[in-house]
């Protein structure tokens, strides 16, 4: 009897044991701020679907893609994709977009002036060192009619493509997440919101200047290419773009980031 009673106990651990085993664990690399805020909120959501995710926080816009080329990692969400095809083109990196995340618009911001008309002429302005978020500030500065850039210009832009410059503005082009240290050396510097957040900024009432939300730089998941139809990834994307991830973006930013599917 004592026998028989073992047997179906151990039958219904090994039953048991496929269910726990199966459910699939992943890493997901994110810079600090935002993103890893939204993702912590996507996790609990993924962890009920049986996806186990292990953020991995990377605090510049270079290592997420490298890592995840490398196998280091098995998805990121940090980027839009106008800097992931750039990457793409000047890496060749096997990596695809597979559903789109969050949207932060871009501001320029200053602890010396409370408009870019106080701004005066010769000043310094910051901008990212990166490709795409450097010209992503020369393009907003374009549209307010500040600059003017040659022809065909794209988010590429760098301040070589600067044909018209009445103010003969000065730009210095700083690391993306040191921009918020440089705000007292400099007139103005264009941020990234999930580094102005860091840093304390209310990207919604602090800049002087801010690109429109409804732009083309809603960011992204991204996952190697061989991977982007295996379950997990499905899985992923349906948990952060769900319902749950959307109201705690609404509730937690107030407009400063803004869920973008």
């Amino acid at each position: 009897m004592k026998r028989a009673t073992l047997a179906v106990t151990l039958a219904l651990a090994a039953a048991l044991l496929p269910a726990a085993a199966g459910a699939e664990a992943i890493k997901v690399a994110v810079t600090p701020g935002p993103h890893a805020q939204v993702l912590e909120a996507a996790k609990a959501v993924a962890a009920k679907k049986g996806l186990d995710i292990t953020i991995v926080e990377f605090s510049d816009y270079v290592v997420p893609n490298a890592a995840l080329a490398a196998g280091e990692i098995d998805a990121n969400s940090f980027q839009h994709k106008p800097y992931l095809d750039n990457q793409i083109a000047d890496r060749g990196y096997q990596i695809s977009p597979v559903g789109f995340t969050v949207n932060f618009p871009i501001g320029v911001y200053s602890k010396k002036y409370k408009s870019f008309d106080e701004i005066p002429a010769g000043a310094t302005i910051a901008i990212p060192n990166d490709p795409t978020n450097g010209g992503r500030v020369l393009l907003l500065l374009q549209d307010k009619g500040i600059i003017t850039l040659r022809n065909g210009t794209d988010v590429k832009a760098s301040v070589l493509d600067i044909t018209g410059n009445p103010k003969k503005l000065k730009f210095v082009e700083i690391d993306a997440a040191q921009l918020p240290r440089s705000l007292p050396d400099v007139d103005a510097a264009g941020i990234n919101t999930n580094y102005a957040k860091q840093a304390g900024l209310d990207p919604v009432k602090d800049p002087i200047l801010r690109e429109d939300p409804k732009g083309p730089y809603v960011n992204l998941i991204a996952v190697r290419t061989a991977d982007k139809d295996k379950p997990w990834v499905k899985i992923l994307v349906e948990s952060y773009q769900s319902p749950e991830v959307k109201a705690f973006i609404e509730e937690t930013f107030k407009g400063a980031v803004l869920a973008g599917w």
